[in-house]
């Protein structure tokens, strides 16, 4: 084909342009991964209560509904990626603890009898958050965050224990086959390679286990997306700015939701 163009390209300049392209999408994904980074360890210590402020408390309701699909069973083994602040594995652990041993099995595919959760996070200061969080209410914790504070202790040692991990979800620090059912809620736009996050997700699901993901996405009816774009990029970077003192960290969030994947797209 180059010997039909009037003006060829040299071949090095070729392969100099090639190479610049791919140096060019590298730096943008490691820009993304350093930004996310940087805005969720801004928005650490203001995320639950501006999750409550932006969606009026609606997400909580999500969220109940997210773990009620995932219908927890007292022998699972969770994993829940990107889940800094705790929110799912604590309505995981709420869920099994409220059911009665007449109810309570272990699962077939599970070694143990008892449940557990992993709490796994890129990001150190989400993880911090939901680590309090979960001393606070009694849980028997560990974690790889800290060594010298030491976990809480149970009264009653059939509660599901949690543990928080940090690692990245594009390369999970667990071994195959390691979890009965994987969760990521609000996350999945967040990583760099969805693509790279989810085959890690199959990876350490066991076999015959379950993956959930709760996720914004488009909305179809153009009248309920001009509302909510009008309400995303005016009202929540205000509130941001207001109650966080931190306006750019959710000009992303909303930004980050509007890139993610259509849902047919995403489950194709």
């Amino acid at each position: 084909l180059l010997h039909h163009l009037h003006h060829p390209f040299n071949p090095n300049q070729i392969n100099m342009i090639t190479q610049h392209i791919l140096v060019s999408r590298l730096s943008q994904q490691m820009i993304k991964k350093r930004l996310v980074g940087e805005v969720f360890h801004r928005v650490a210590n203001n995320y639950d209560i501006m999750n409550d402020l932006m969606s009026g408390g609606v997400h909580r309701l999500w969220k109940e509904a997210f773990v009620s699909k995932l219908n927890p069973k007292p022998g699972m083994q969770l994993l829940d990626v990107a889940g800094g602040t705790g929110d799912i594995s604590f309505r995981f652990i709420e869920s099994i603890s409220s059911q009665t041993p007449i109810t309570a099995y272990s699962l077939p595919q599970s070694t143990n009898t008892k449940s557990h959760v992993v709490v796994c996070d890129i990001n150190v200061s989400m993880l911090k958050v939901g680590e309090e969080r979960a001393k606070d209410r009694g849980y028997h914790v560990t974690s790889n965050l800290t060594s010298d504070v030491p976990p809480a202790i149970l009264s009653d040692s059939n509660q599901p224990s949690i543990e928080f991990v940090q690692g990245d979800a594009e390369v999970l620090p667990f071994a195959d086959n390691s979890f009965d059912a994987y969760t990521i809620a609000f996350g999945l736009r967040n990583v760099t390679h969805i693509n790279k996050a989810l085959a890690e997700a199959h990876r350490v699901l066991k076999p015959g286990g379950r993956f959930l993901c709760l996720e914004f996405s488009h909305i179809p009816n153009p009248l309920v997306r001009r509302a909510y774009d009008l309400y995303s990029f005016n009202v929540i970077p205000s509130l941001g700015e207001v109650v966080a003192k931190d306006r750019d960290s959710y000009q992303y969030l909303v930004e980050s939701i509007r890139k993610f994947p259509e849902q047919e797209t995403l489950c194709s």
